[in-house]
């Protein structure tokens, strides 16, 4: 299954690396992202992560709300594509 993870994130060295990793050890596979420095919101990064796994999403939230980069994130499952 497919899921868009919407994040926020303080703009941090190293702040990417640790929500992928986090994906990766929690056994989500990533597939594509997307995003960029937001000016309106004091530079923080909004970025849209995909990714594939067959474990509940929320377990993943849970997970990478509690990185200190995290601002927010939001899980949405995406309908009809093929792993």
């Amino acid at each position: 299954m497919q899921y868009r993870l919407d994040l926020v994130l303080h703009p941090a060295e190293g702040a990417l690396l640790r929500v992928i990793g986090m994906a990766e050890r929690r056994g989500f596979a990533p597939r594509a992202i997307n995003g960029a420095p937001d000016a309106d919101d004091h530079g923080r990064w909004h970025l849209q992560l995909v990714v594939d796994g067959s474990r509940p999403p929320e377990t993943l939230c849970r997970q990478i709300e509690k990185i200190y980069d995290c601002v927010s994130v939001q899980v949405t499952e995406l309908q009809g594509v093929a792993a």
